[in-house]
């Protein structure tokens, strides 16, 4: 059984490292972003280096006190904090927020674990460089929480999850060691690889307090379009074409649904939308090259073609950086828009992409029985991950459908498991999905997740509550 922290121990580990900040909880460590959980009032500390997490983290193994990770806070599975039980020590990596390296001839940087994506997307433009992990939240968003969930986003069709853009970690374990596995290798064949196995754990396994990250070459020359397709089996069919075509230089392959643009109509007004009667359906395209290749070239080949085999009915190819910068406000927006609407439910799924159309079409009409809702369907359609959420209809409230959430879910998940999909795309477990996770999951992979946690986390102190419960 896992100890309360009390201010009692805050005196005791702050006698221990004088220099730690360690204060009472401040509210934004106790809130997440879809406002469905308030964490338990706790305490915060702030380490500013790996051997300061490492001095919390031995504090907490031997006091058997519960520590709670926290990165940017922008998790929309409530991995970031805990609701119930003992009251944990929140673990922040907001002072750990150094570039310590940065090596233009290998393509890699060296990172702690509190440096922003947006940071060190900066760090690397700076060298001529990229780095691609990206989404709506890289102002906030951390890259050490970012690996922790093996984030995705924008641009997992060519780039790839947070795992493959990390080459090594430094972590501290749950008895306070530390894990020394900074290596700039895409070659390290030494044993069992580590970093992937504390990448996607969710904090649960140990904190993450340092990356080596894989960087790209800058992409010199960008073009940006918005295509309306008839159904989204249309929209599979214009990305093998693009696939076709272009090959490996598509950044970015984004389904939206016409609820999306409604949704936008209906709380963002002044977003500029691309189109002035919305399609049921559209694609966001980008394509990124180097040298004297012309990706508008490339776009516009595949705009001709497609228009001719009736798979886009209008499209916008960006004339501007500022036009393709307006197309993709409003991708980034919807999120917005959706929270601002208010969902029944949300699901975070992947499915193999020959299950995609007949899924999003079969679903919506299966949900129709259980309610008259409304679907805002859209995500990355290049890596088969879709944003499928429920929304009541025109001015009525979420709140009226909470007895039948469970219900929707539920009938998602079992859905997307059949076609051999995931419940948990790009977001992970936290705690929202650990029922999912027991209820889906292969018995002899649960079986050895418990296995690992109990042998590296006998105490159970690592972010108690999220993954395995």
């Amino acid at each position: 059984m896992l100890n309360a922290f009390t201010s009692d121990h805050a005196a005791t580990l702050q006698a221990a490292l004088p220099d730690l900040p360690l204060k009472p909880a401040e509210p934004r460590y106790l809130e997440e972003p879809r406002g469905k959980w308030v964490g338990l009032p706790t305490f915060v500390a702030a380490p500013r280096s790996t051997q300061d997490v490492a001095a919390i983290v031995r504090f907490a193994n031997e006091h058997r006190i519960g520590l709670q990770p926290y990165g940017g806070g922008t998790g929309l599975v409530g991995g970031q904090l805990t609701t119930k039980g003992p009251e944990p020590l929140i673990v922040s990596l907001e002072n750990m927020a150094i570039i310590r390296a940065v090596y233009p001839q290998e393509n890699t940087l060296v990172a702690d674990a509190g440096v922003t994506l947006e940071t060190i997307q900066n760090a690397a433009a700076d060298i001529n460089r990229l780095f691609p992990l990206s989404y709506g939240s890289k102002g906030t968003a951390q890259i050490g929480a970012g690996l922790a969930v093996n984030s995705g986003g924008l641009n997992v069709l060519r780039y790839g999850m947070a795992r493959d853009l990390c080459l090594g970690i430094e972590a501290v374990l749950p008895n306070g060691d530390i894990l020394h596995g900074l290596k700039r290798l895409k070659k390290d064949n030494t044993g069992y690889d580590l970093r992937h196995l504390l990448i996607g754990a969710e904090g649960t396994l140990g904190i993450i307090t340092a990356a080596a990250l894989k960087l790209s070459p800058r992409p010199t020359n960008t073009a940006t379009a918005f295509l309306a397709v008839p159904n989204p089996t249309a929209a599979l069919e214009l990305l093998a074409r693009t696939w076709d075509t272009a090959g490996e230089v598509i950044s970015a392959f984004e389904l939206l649904s016409g609820s999306g643009f409604d949704f936008l109509r209906e709380v963002f007004p002044d977003v500029r939308q691309p189109f002035e009667t919305p399609p049921d359906w559209s694609v966001l395209v980008e394509i990124a090259t180097a040298g004297d290749t012309d990706p508008q070239a490339i776009l516009e080949t595949v705009f001709a073609e497609a228009f001719d085999a009736d798979l886009v009915t209008d499209g916008l190819i960006a004339s501007s950086g500022q036009q393709a910068a307006d197309f993709w406000a409003v991708r980034e927006t919807i999120p917005l828009a959706n929270r601002a609407i208010g969902a029944i439910a949300s699901h975070d799924i992947s499915l193999p992409l020959s299950h995609l159309a007949e899924f999003i079409d079969t679903t919506h009409q299966a949900l129709l029985d259980i309610a008259p809702i409304r679907i805002n369907c859209f995500g990355h359609l290049g890596d088969g991950n879709l944003h499928f959420n429920v929304y009541p209809p025109v001015g009525k409230d979420r709140k009226e459908y909470a007895h039948v959430a469970a219900d929707i879910s539920r009938l998602v998940h079992d859905r997307v498991v059949e076609r051999g999909g995931s419940f948990s795309a790009e977001h992970g477990i936290g705690r929202l999905k650990t029922a999912d996770l027991a209820h889906y999951s292969d018995p002899a992979k649960l079986a050895t997740m418990r296995a690992i946690k109990s042998a590296l986390d006998p105490n159970g102190i690592m972010n108690p509550g999220a993954v395995l419960p």
